[in-house]
């Protein structure tokens, strides 16, 4: 080990290469809140692909496990080191390389933060469109995981967004992968194979990504309806109409209640109606022109009205915005209320009433609450879990995610699987697709070092 760190020294130098003391709790997790802190033996912060190629060919001729770094702001344990091992963190790796206004296209270094390309590429009149709730998440993080978040109703998810990346296999061996490219056709497309990966087939250093016109006008709509199945029934009918809705969010009453209390929102909701809404369907539209936007206000409020809504609110712009980021919040306000674990299954959208049926029928089954929030607009559950007795909660756990299947689902929508999922996957995706998966972790990383034990044993 003393010889592999006096490696690592003389790659990046002795400053970027942390041990003992000078380690972070940090880089000890990431955000899921079933899976335990574990101290890595060294934190490795490389500047460039040449030294992350350095890295992992040093890391695969001793065997020894890296996981690869982004923020941190993950939600399934894919960044959580195995104790002893390597984190290989890019927060060094933060340069925009270039914001192409002529082919709408920006190229950046693995550590940039959504915020930071979003300032930059605002500068030009335009934006990254994809955004999962955390301004400080990385585009590398965002590429690992396969990102979505509340747009992605819209804009599709980071899948839909990369163009080109560059990578570097476990052996060291460094890869360039599409450009500034609308189609390709040649070959396997090797770039997708490594989104959502979750830093188990490489590790990624340069992201070349979509970007789109930023539009300036806005309007948020809040519908409150009796029941959660009678809101996420609206909403295909909502989508159905063209008026391409930026956001489509759904929020049971204990979670609206949760998020307006952490956040200090009042909303002019009348009281009756709040005593009585169950739920509530939260809907963002944007447009070039103001007048644009308003149209879509119209028919989108006269769909939700149709559809059950007991009233239909236009939200000022500050209390929208501030509805919005706190709905961004909503997994903080889960977290500071004790939930055990909070999960992201993903349903085709037509499909939710019934998912959200199944739910309330688990929760009575086995007698706790499962409150709850999520991308309406795409199908994709967030469900908060309350129950501290492990085996209890993987039961309950289990019947959610054998729910979601039944009616065409799968585990994860937007996290990933991580450790925290890893068993729910083994057990219930198909054997076929999981020894497929794992010829392709051995052909990408013949040694097995890098993200050993996510995803799969």
């Amino acid at each position: 080990m003393d010889r592999v760190i006096s490696e690592l020294i003389e790659i990046v130098g002795s400053e970027h290469v942390l041990v003992d003391e000078r380690l972070s709790d940090d880089y000890c997790h990431d955000e899921a809140l079933s899976v335990a802190p574990q101290k890595p033996r060294v934190v490795v912060r490389p500047s460039s692909a040449e030294q992350v190629s350095q890295i992992l060919r040093l890391a695969s001729e001793h065997r020894f496990p890296v996981t690869p770094r982004g923020a941190g702001t993950g939600l399934s344990g894919a960044c959580t080191p195995l104790e002893g091992g390597m984190v290989l963190s890019f927060e060094r790796m933060k340069r925009i390389l270039e914001i192409d206004v002529e082919n709408h296209v920006a190229v950046v270094e693995a550590g940039v933060t959504l915020q930071e390309l979003n300032d930059a590429a605002a500068q030009k009149g335009l934006v990254y469109p994809v955004f999962p709730g955390e301004n400080s998440a990385t585009l590398g993080g965002n590429v690992a995981t396969n990102a979505g978040g509340m747009r992605a109703v819209k804009y599709g998810v980071t899948r839909q967004h990369v163009v080109g990346l560059e990578a570097v296999l476990p052996t060291g061996e460094v890869v360039r992968l599409g450009g500034k490219l609308v189609k390709t056709s040649t070959g396997y497309d090797l770039a997708q194979l490594i989104i959502g990966s979750e830093g188990t087939l490489a590790a990624v250093t340069q992201v070349t990504v979509k970007l789109v016109p930023l539009l300036q006008h806005r309007a948020t709509v809040l519908a409150p309806y009796r029941t959660l199945v009678e809101a996420v029934r609206a909403v295909p009918a909502l989508v159905v109409t063209g008026v391409g809705p930026l956001m489509v969010e759904y929020l049971d009453q204990l979670t609206m209640m949760a998020i307006t209390a952490q956040s200090g929102l009042e909303l002019a909701v009348d009281a009756n109606v709040k005593n009585d809404a169950q739920a509530y369907l939260l809907v963002v539209l944007e447009g070039r022109t103001a007048e644009r936007v308003d149209e879509d206000l119209e028919l989108a409020g006269k769909v939700l009205a149709e559809r059950g809504a007991m009233d239909v609110y236009v939200l000022q712009p500050n209390a929208g915005a501030q509805l919005v980021n706190a709905r961004e919040r909503a997994f903080f306000s889960a977290k500071a209320a004790s939930a055990s674990d909070v999960i992201d299954i993903v349903v085709p959208r037509a499909a939710l009433p019934a998912y959200m049926e199944r739910v309330k029928e688990i929760s009575m089954r086995h007698a706790t609450m499962i409150p709850g929030c999520g991308h309406a607009g795409d199908g994709n559950v967030h469900l908060a879990i309350f129950e501290h007795d492990p085996d209890k909660r993987s039961r309950i756990l289990r019947d959610l995610f054998e729910a979601g299947r039944t009616l065409g689902g799968v585990i994860s929508g937007e996290h990933g699987i991580g450790t925290a999922k890893k068993k729910y996957f083994m057990a219930l995706e198909d054997p076929a697709k999981l020894a497929l998966m794992r010829r392709l972790k051995q052909a990408f990383d013949p040694a097995n070092i890098l993200n050993p034990g996510t995803v799969f044993d």
